[in-house]
C-alpha cells in the first residue's frame, strides 16, 4: 500500500466516524464526559445483598461507560443518616440514593407504594405494576414535586415476619410490645396497641439487646443472620405480611438527572433494572441455606395465626381507605394499584397457587 493510498484510507475513515457521530447525534459528543456522582444509602455495608443494590447500579453504570460516568455509593450514615437518604437527594446534596420510599411516608403517605403495601403485591406484581400498570408514571409524579426522579432498584420478595422475645399467638400478646416496624406495616401494628419505632438497619440490633425494643422485624434469613437478632430474640414469624414485595429505589436529583448526557440516562436506566433483578435472585439463592443455619442454632419458627392476620387485613383496609377519603393523590394511586391488585389476583391464584399448594410441601 502506498503512502497516499494510506492518508487517503486515514482521511476516509476519520470522515465517516464523523458523519457517523453527526447522523447519530450526540455520543461521540458526549463521550468524553466524565460525571462523578455520589450516592446516599440507608444500609450498612455489611449487608452485601441489599446495599449491594447501590452497587450493583455503580458498577453497571461505569462498565457501560468505560468508567466515564461513576457513582460511588454511600453506607448509611457515612453521608447522611440512613433515614435522610430523601432529604439529600430532593435538595440536592448528593446526585442520587438508594433507600426504602415507606421511610418517607411522613412527606406523603403513598410513598409507601412505591415500595410494598400491607397485603399487597408480590415481586412479580409488583414489578408488572410499576413498569406495565401505570405505577411508576403515578409515582413519579408524587416525586416530581420533591426535585426527584425514582427508579425501581432492588426487591427482596415476601420477607419474614420478624423476630420476638416471646411467642404472640393472638392480638392480645401484641398490645404494649414495642416493635421496629416503619411505614404502613408499623401503622397498622399501633393500630393493634404495638408501640412502634422506627430504626434504621444498624442501630436494631443494640435496640434489640438492650431491651430498648421487644421485636423487630428486617428482611428474611440470610440478612437477619448476619445483624444477629437470633442471638437476642428466639421467635421467628412468618410471613412479614406488611411486605409481601418490598422495592428498593434509586432516587436521583431531578437537577442532576437533567444534566446527564441522554446516553448515560439509558446506563442508569439498565444499571438500575438490573439490580432490581440481580437483587432478588440473589435473596432467593441465600435465603434457603440461612434459614437451615437459624433453624440449627435453635430458632423457634412460628407462623403468624389466623386472628392476627385476619385483625391485620382489617385495619391495613381501613387504614387505605382512610388515607384515599383524606388526599385526593393517595386515591387516585390506590385505585389504580386495587384494579391492578385485583385482575392480578385472580390469574396468579389459578395456575401460580394451584401449582405452589401442591409443590412447595412437597420438598
Amino acid at each position: 500500500m502506498t503512502m497516499k493510498r494510506r492518508d487517503f484510507i486515514k482521511k476516509v475513515g476519520a470522515g465517516t466516524v464523523a458523519a457517523g457521530a453527526a447522523i447519530t447525534g450526540a455520543p461521540a459528543v458526549h463521550a468524553a464526559k466524565r460525571v462523578r456522582w455520589r450516592m446516599a444509602t440507608s444500609w450498612p455495608k455489611a449487608l452485601d445483598t441489599i446495599y449491594g443494590g447501590a452497587q450493583t447500579v455503580a458498577d453497571r453504570v461505569k462498565a457501560m461507560s468505560g468508567g466515564r460516568f461513576e457513582i460511588i455509593p454511600y453506607a448509611g450514615g457515612e453521608l447522611v443518616g440512613g433515614l435522610e437518604v430523601f432529604d439529600a437527594v430532593s435538595r440536592g446534596t448528593v446526585e442520587a440514593g438508594h433507600t426504602a420510599s415507606y421511610y418517607y411516608i411522613g412527606k406523603h403517605p403513598a410513598f409507601q407504594f412505591d415500595t410494598t403495601v400491607p397485603f399487597g403485591l408480590n415481586y412479580r406484581q409488583q414489578n408488572a405494576w410499576l413498569y406495565n400498570g401505570g405505577g411508576l408514571e403515578l409515582m413519579r409524579k408524587l416525586y416530581a414535586e420533591f426535585n426527584i426522579i425514582n427508579f425501581p432498584a432492588g426487591n427482596t420478595g415476601v420477607q419474614m415476619g420478624g423476630w420476638f422475645r416471646r411467642e404472640v399467638n393472638t392480638v392480645d400478646d401484641l398490645r404494649g410490645l414495642k416493635m421496629r416496624i416503619p411505614g404502613f406495616g408499623g401503622k397498622v401494628m399501633a393500630r393493634l396497641g404495638v408501640t412502634v419505632q422506627v430504626l434504621a438497619g444498624g442501630d436494631i440490633y443494640p435496640a434489640l439487646e438492650r431491651g430498648v425494643i421487644d421485636a423487630t422485624e428486617w428482611v428474611g434469613p440470610y440478612d437477619d443472620e448476619k445483624l444477629g437478632f437470633y442471638k437476642v430474640a428466639k421467635y421467628y414469624y412468618y410471613p412479614g405480611w406488611w411486605e409481601p414485595a418490598p422495592t428498593l429505589s434509586v432516587y436521583v436529583n431531578t437537577k442532576a438527572w437533567e444534566g446527564l448526557p441522554k446516553e448515560y440516562q439509558e446506563m442508569l436506566v439498565t444499571a438500575c433494572a438490573q439490580a432490581n433483578l440481580d437483587m432478588q435472585v440473589d435473596y432467593d439463592a441465600k435465603n434457603p441455606a440461612a434459614l437451615k443455619r437459624l433453624l440449627d442454632k435453635g430458632v423457634q419458627l412460628r407462623p403468624y395465626s389466623k386472628e392476627i392476620l385476619a385483625a391485620a387485613k382489617r385495619e391495613a383496609d381501613g387504614l387505605l381507605e382512610e388515607l384515599a377519603g383524606k388526599d385526593a393523590r393517595f386515591k387516585e394511586i390506590l385505585e389504580n394499584w386495587n384494579k391492578f391488585r385485583a385482575d392480578s389476583n385472580r390469574w396468579f391464584s389459578t395456575a401460580e397457587l394451584g401449582f405452589g399448594e401442591f409443590l412447595f410441601r412437597q420438598g
